[in-house]
């Protein structure tokens, strides 16, 4: 047979198979994932990837995963969910509580996996932490409501600061109740709070020389997905007006902070990968309920104590999960 014969018989022979014969391997199930900064949060992106590897998903191979940034701007969550959705994502994770109220209020089918540091049964997202019911579950990682610990924890270390300062995100949801939290948690210690406000970078360097101005003795910096973005600004800010400062996670303290005090966010993110894993296999997110995060890390930086020239008390020391030399 001829080459030219045997290619005409190869193409009608293609056009009698039936569809289902021609048809592709199906097409992969699409998580949509969104986050406030995709830099600041490249360890916590691997740590979903691994969650979601532990329910047998590899992106590229069984799965798609969209990833989308709002580069610290809550207002463009609402954007971002409405184009995941055509995107016909089979799971849609949404990371803060902004991220979260916005999925919900566009769909009650797609399947929502939320992690967030509010309250979700107060945010009216679920009817039960046990039983969430309709179509979203998902990780509380009590990122909101620590503040008055945070403070605690400070004073205990720097006794003699009769005024803290408390940095707050005043776009960010949860700032009003932070600001009662601290307000509260001040009293308790007998201690004064001067309220600082920043949702640009730009504000930073006022909100030190006003701390500096009103002689504040130490400085909490409130839960907020944007200063965990600026947090090496804010550690460098610090050291060089000699601040002594909390924070909510390690990496604050790993990039040169003081202390910092709050859950293990990694783990948070690897338990979202799992949920978001058990979804695409069927589950339904009625049926899961919210995880609240159990592990709390307290980190101190004897490096930077000693730079400030604070004698760690040895007692604190010693409840302290992680001390970086």
């Amino acid at each position: 047979m001829r080459r030219r014969d045997f290619i005409t018989l190869l193409c009608t022979a293609a056009t009698a198979w039936p569809p289902e014969a021609l048809a592709q391997q199906p097409a992969m199930p699409v998580v949509g994932f969104m986050i406030s900064s995709i830099q600041a949060r490249s360890q916590q992106i691997a740590a979903f990837h691994a969650g979601l590897k532990d329910t047998g998903y590899v992106q590229g191979q069984n799965v798609t995963i969209e990833l989308r940034s709002a580069e610290d701007r809550f207002d463009r969550y609402p954007a971002l969910v409405a184009d995941l959705l055509r995107h016909g994502v089979a799971v849609l994770v949404a990371v803060s509580n902004d991220g979260a109220i916005a999925a919900k209020r566009a769909t009650a089918t797609t399947p929502i996996v939320f992690g967030m540091g509010g309250d979700p049964l107060a945010l009216g997202l679920v009817d039960s932490l046990n039983h969430p019911g309709g179509n979203l579950t998902g990780i509380y990682f009590f990122t909101q409501g620590l503040e008055g610990k945070r403070l605690g924890l400070l004073h205990e270390l720097v006794p003699t600061a009769t005024t803290i300062a408390a940095l707050i995100n005043p776009d960010y949801s949860p700032a009003k109740n932070q600001l009662k939290d601290v307000q509260e948690a001040a009293a308790r210690l007998g201690v004064q709070v001067l309220v600082l406000r920043a949702n640009a970078e730009a504000d930073f360097d006022a909100v030190f020389t006003d701390l500096i101005r009103q002689r504040a003795g130490a400085l909490l910096v409130c839960a907020s997905p944007f200063f965990f973005s600026r947090r090496q600004q804010l550690v460098v800010l610090a050291a060089r007006h000699a601040v002594p400062a909390i924070y909510e996670w390690r990496e604050y303290v790993a990039a040169g902070g003081l202390m910092s005090y709050g859950t293990n966010i990694n783990d948070a993110y690897r338990q979202m990968g799992v949920y978001a894993g058990r979804i695409l296999k069927g589950e339904k997110p009625a049926d899961l309920p919210i995880v609240q995060s159990t592990k709390f890390e307290f980190v101190i930086n004897l490096s930077t104590a000693k730079a400030l020239h604070i004698e760690v008390p040895p007692t604190l020391a010693a409840r302290a999960n992680e001390v970086i030399e």
